[in-house]
Order: structure tokens, then C-alpha cells, then sequence
């Protein structure tokens, strides 16, 4: 007795202990770079009768019920995917290339870790990677069609905030994040970003010359100023001397003539110097206006090329583009009306077969059930058709329309035994083509038992014919099944 109360305590202790390690096996914790998916029973959304599909978590951990539940991670390492967008067409129908790099990966958001859970669990790494790259390069495309190319140019945050917009909320959808944008160049077909470029090169150019032209105007101002300056200087000089001079004439008379002479001599300098400096000036001047109207040919050169050469270019493309459409839809309605025309011929075609195999099918069971002799199969159709023949015979003369009719019958009989009326009547019906000669021309010829005889024997012979091969296949089937 205490031993098997020994054995019992052993193996309850051992029942114990297996369910501590399955229910410490069970108990899930969650790291931070993945999130847990709980799925199976997992109770009903808040407020609601509906079941959840599953219950997410991220950075704690979770009891997984036996049987019930089971469980799964999703994977938050972000993925680098590469789009290289060609040919996307922008709101000014103008083709560009917008190379870029976008980082995605699983969102850790409440309500998107579900959309995570219920269309990304179980795909790999790559799976994800390429359904994430099909949507970026929809929604990339999308914005590069409502924006102008001087605004994709020019304004890339605007342009890199109206992608990652409309990128997060289609990623959301799945259950994705974006984590961040790079574009590194954009370029178009027609070149016309390359000549928005050269036209700002073009105008600081222009402002640099106008800039030069200013400072050398400013400098030969300030170089004519200072000419003046010398000869107001000189003049007053001059005027000191000959005032000195008229002071002292009386002791030195003879050096008036000396300081008029070099007072016309400086005068002659002076004068001579100062028309070449102008002359200069002049020169550097027309030089440096000559520069800016260069300058600004070249620029009105770049502008009717932007306002000209650009449009007729993407008009030209326009129309390519409206010519292969329209040569792709004349290509499809013929290729859909020549399907239409092969169906319509085949399906009348085995309407035709089905037709004549039925038909020849009629045929073989008409000559099986004459014993396999087509002569006996012939004679059966005549005997089907024998009424109608008879019928047609006898409605030739129906439909004679004789207003009136006077006969003078004295009574009296002819040769053959008929007096004249009856002659008359016989003669009407006489003209009904007899049964021998409506089968000779029809090249069928009339069983030898059949000619000779009258109308009332041969229908009596055809029914008989047709109630034996009835009562014939009445019985074929009891027979077969008699001898099964």
C-alpha cells in the first residue's frame, strides 16, 4: 500500500513538473528588433462582436494558449530599395529620369503592426522588398505628373515631402514604414533642365559684365574729377605766379617772355594730355558696352531657344506618341474583329459537323435496324415517305381552279366501257405524274414489287413496312438486355 502510494505521488510529481516546462515553453518574449504575432483565438475587437485576425506586440511578451494559438515574428531591420524611375511623364508632358533611394521597413504602430501581421506575415525579406518597390514606383510617378519640371528642379523639399506623403500612406496599407528619401539627380530627355541651367549661368554671367561696365564707368569718373582738380590747382598756381610776376616786372623784365613762354608750353601739355585720357576713356567705354550687347545677343539667343526649340521638340513627341497609340488601337480592333470573324466560322463549322454526324448517326441506326442491308434501309425511308408522295400526288390537281364546267353526255359508251363524263375525269387525274416516273426523276428507281400495283396497295405495304421496323426496335432492347 505505501508503495503505490509512493508510485502516485512520483508520477503526479512528474505530471507537475511537464506542465511547468510546457507552460514555461509556451510564455513568448518579444525583442526589440521584431515584433510578436499572436494568431488564432485572440479575442474580438473592442466594442464589437468581431474577432481579431491576430494580436501584435512589440518589446514585452505574451502567454501562447495550447492548441488554440500559435505565434510569429515579423522582422523590423530596414530594407534600402533602390527605384531608378525613367521616362515618368510630368505635368508639362515632359519625360524625366528621377533616380532614388527609399528605407523602409515593418511600422511598430498599433493599428499598421496589424496591417503588418495580416499581409506580411510569412513573406521573406525579398517578397517584401519587391512589393514595396512596386507601390513606391506607382506613387513616385503619380507625383512627378502633378508637378512642373522647374518645380521638381528647383524646390526638392517640396517635391521630396509630396513623394514621402503619398509613399507612407500607400506603405501603410501593408503594414510599412518610410523611414527615409534620397534622390540623387533628375534628368529629362529634351535637355530642357540642362538649358534652364545654362540660362542661370547666362544671367550671373550678364550681371558679372554689367557689374565690371559699372566699376570701370565709376573709375573714369573719378580719373576725370581728378584732371579738373589739377587744373583748377594749376590754374591758381598760374595765377599766384602772375601775380608775382606783375609784382616784380620791374625787376626782372626780361623773364616775362620766359614764363609766357612756359606757361603756353605747360598750357599745350596740359590740354594734350588730357584729350588722350578722354580718348581712353571713350575707347574702354565702347569696348565694354560692345561686351554687354554680346552678351545679352547671347542670352535672347538661350531664351528663343527655351521659348521656340523646346515646345516644337515636345510637340514633335506629342504627335509620335499620338501616332503609336493610334496605330496600337487600329492593331487591337483588327486583331479583336479577325478573333470574332475565326469564332464565328468555327462555331458555325461545328454546327455543321454536329449536323452531319447526327445525320450520319440516323443513317447507321436506319441500317442496323433493316439487318445491315442499305437496300432494306432505302425501302424502309420510301415506305416513311410513301404518304406524304401520295399526298403531294393526289393535292397536284387540288388546287385547279375550274370557274365552270358544262359536259354534253348523251349516255352513250365508248370503246373502253366509260361514257364521256368519266372519260373527262379520268383524263384530269391521268395528268398527276405516276409514282414510277416521279422516282425516275429523281434517279431512284421503284422496287419491283411496287410497280403495278395500285395506290390503295402501296400504302397498304408501306404501313405494314413501318410497323415491323417499329415493333423490330421495340424489341432489340429486350433482347440485348435478355442475352446480358
Amino acid at each position: 500500500m505505501s508503495e503505490s502510494f509512493i508510485i502516485i505521488i512520483a508520477v503526479a510529481v512528474i505530471f507537475i513538473f511537464v506542465m511547468l516546462i510546457g507552460i514555461f515553453r509556451r510564455y513568448k518574449r518579444c525583442p526589440s528588433d521584431r515584433i510578436l504575432v499572436v494568431y488564432g483565438k485572440v479575442g474580438s475587437i473592442q466594442g464589437t462582436d468581431v474577432g481579431r485576425s491576430a494580436k501584435c506586440i512589440h518589446g514585452g511578451a505574451a502567454f501562447i494558449w495550447p492548441i488554440i494559438q500559435d505565434y510569429a515574428f515579423l522582422d523590423l531591420t530596414p530594407s534600402s530599395i533602390e527605384v531608378n524611375l525613367t521616362n515618368a511623364l510630368s505635368r508639362q508632358n515632359i519625360r524625366v529620369d528621377v533616380p532614388s533611394r527609399f528605407t523602409v521597413g515593418i511600422s511598430t504602430e498599433q493599428g499598421v503592426m496589424n496591417n503588418a501581421a495580416e499581409r506580411l506575415l510569412g513573406l521573406t525579406q525579398q517578397n517584401i522588398h519587391d512589393l514595396a518597390k512596386d507601390i513606391i514606383f506607382g506613387q513616385l510617378r503619380l507625383v512627378v505628373a502633378t508637378m512642373d519640371i522647374e518645380e521638381i528642379n528647383s524646390n526638392r523639399d517640396k517635391f521630396l515631402a509630396n513623394v514621402a506623403s503619398n509613399v507612407e500612406a500607400e506603405l501603410k496599407k501593408i503594414g510599412l514604414k518610410l523611414i527615409n528619401v534620397n534622390v540623387t539627380d533628375i534628368k529629362d530627355e529634351s535637355g530642357y533642365i540642362e538649358a534652364l541651367g545654362k540660362e542661370a549661368a547666362a544671367k550671373a554671367i550678364n550681371d558679372a559684365i554689367k557689374s565690371v561696365a559699372e566699376k570701370d564707368r565709376d573709375g573714369l569718373i573719378g580719373q576725370a574729377n581728378a584732371h579738373q582738380d589739377q587744373r583748377t590747382q594749376v590754374a591758381a598756381a598760374d595765377a599766384s605766379a602772375v601775380e608775382g610776376e606783375n609784382k616784380a616786372k620791374i625787376k626782372v623784365a626780361q623773364s616775362d617772355a620766359l614764363r609766357k613762354e612756359k606757361e603756353a608750353e605747360a598750357l599745350k601739355i596740359a590740354t594734350a594730355a588730357e584729350k588722350v585720357q578722354s580718348a581712353k576713356a571713350l575707347e574702354e567705354a565702347y569696348a565694354a558696352e560692345q561686351e554687354a550687347e554680346n552678351a545679352r545677343a547671347a542670352r535672347d539667343k538661350a531664351s528663343q531657344t527655351a521659348d521656340i526649340v523646346v515646345p516644337a521638340e515636345i510637340d514633335k513627341q506629342k504627335v509620335e506618341i499620338n501616332a503609336e497609340a493610334e496605330a496600337e488601337n487600329i492593331r487591337r480592333i483588327a486583331k479583336g474583329e479577325a478573333d470574332a470573324i475565326y469564332l464565328k466560322m468555327d462555331a458555325e463549322a461545328r454546327g455543321i459537323y454536329e449536323i452531319l454526324s447526327k445525320q450520319a448517326n440516323g443513317f447507321k441506326q436506319l441500317v442496323q435496324a433493316a439487318g445491315d442491308d442499305s437496300k432494306d434501309a432505302v425501302m424502309i425511308m420510301i415506305a416513311d415517305k410513301l404518304p406524304e408522295l401520295i399526298k403531294l400526288q393526289a393535292e397536284a390537281i387540288q388546287n385547279i381552279k375550274i370557274d365552270k364546267v358544262t359536259v354534253w353526255d348523251s349516255g352513250s359508251k365508248g370503246d373502253n366501257g366509260k361514257t364521256s363524263t368519266a372519260d373527262f375525269i379520268s383524263g384530269i387525274y391521268g395528268s398527276v405524274p405516276p409514282l414510277q416516273n416521279m422516282f425516275d426523276m429523281a434517279g431512284m428507281q421503284l422496287p419491283e414489287y411496287l410497280k403495278g400495283k395500285s395506290t390503295e396497295e402501296v400504302m397498304e405495304m408501306a404501313k405494314e413496312a413501318k410497323q415491323d421496323t417499329e415493333v423490330e426496335n421495340d424489341s432489340s432492347p429486350e433482347e440485348e438486355t435478355g442475352e446480358e
